[in-house]
């Protein structure tokens, strides 16, 4: 045996604890691995259980980024809001491959476990409804679900009365001199965005001339990837559910399948993506 590997060596890791912080203590492991309680009898339900839950962690990590970068775009802080959107799309695609472990329960699996869900459901998610406004998409009537608990209504308004992202990017516009009309600037936050040809040119301007506006070029870029990803995320949602649950209702009163089918249809940064027909 070598010298290097003799029993009892462990390389000079610390082994006593109890008078300092370990890892389980700084991630707060205890009540992290002790919050999946399964309600049914059913063996797939903590899958169930713990693919909500990490993807709500990967959400608030998400809103962490968007709310960062929403407020260095506001404050001309660009390079910093860069790596911030970056990072949101590669959360995203942490979300998509989240529903690749939920797509291996079968139908009759889920069958086993719903009826002990009630009308709980993702669509009441607090942190989900927060990223939607925050890119743009309002609805007043998502604040609803949220009106029995005060604090979570309070930051899901929030993110609904404030200008989203995008308004933020197109004021930055502003800023640099490119000609944008006032329905894009002073408008009601609480609405969604509608597309604009003076902000199609707008942005044809920034990408017919990347060198001289490079910092919004990229900011476009970084943009359409958010949106890309968030696309796919959405899109392998409704095909997990319908894998799962055909066409039957959610469990939180969505028609199901129709309806996530037609939150595909929602462009939350329009004029990016016509702009391309245009060049």
């Amino acid at each position: 045996m070598s010298p290097n590997h003799l029993p009892g060596d462990h390389h000079g890791a610390q082994l006593d604890f109890s008078a300092s912080m370990s890892y389980g203590d700084y991630l707060q492991l205890d009540a992290i691995l002790s919050a999946q309680k399964p309600l049914s009898p059913a063996h797939d339900e903590m899958l169930f259980i713990v693919q909500h839950q990490t993807s709500e962690l990967w959400m608030k990590l998400a809103l962490h980024e968007l709310q960062a970068a929403h407020q260095r775009v506001a404050s001309d802080r660009l390079p910093e809001a860069f790596k911030m959107l970056a990072r949101v799309s590669r959360i995203m695609e942490q979300l998509v491959h989240a529903w690749d472990v939920l797509a291996t329960m079968t139908p009759p699996e889920y069958s086993a476990l719903r009826p002990y869900l009630g009308p709980s459901s993702g669509f009441q998610s607090f942190q989900y409804r927060q990223i939607e406004f925050l890119l743009g998409n309002k609805n007043a009537a998502m604040l609803r679900p949220h009106a029995h608990h005060p604090e979570r209504l309070a930051a899901v308004q929030a993110a609904y009365q404030s200008p989203s992202l995008y308004d933020e990017v197109l004021r930055l516009m502003s800023r640099r001199d490119l000609t944008l009309p006032a329905a894009a600037l002073q408008r009601d936050w609480t609405q969604p965005y509608t597309a604009l040809p003076e902000v199609e040119a707008a942005w044809a301007q920034v990408y017919r001339a990347p060198e001289a506006h490079w910092d919004l070029y990229q900011m476009g870029e970084e943009l359409v990837d958010v949106e890309d990803a968030f696309r796919l995320w959405r899109f392998r949602h409704v095909t997990t559910v319908e894998r799962i649950i055909g066409f039957k209702r959610g469990t939180g009163g969505t028609a199901g399948v129709a309806y996530l089918r037609k939150m595909l249809e929602v462009v939350l940064f329009p004029e990016l993506w016509s702009v391309r027909t245009a060049l």
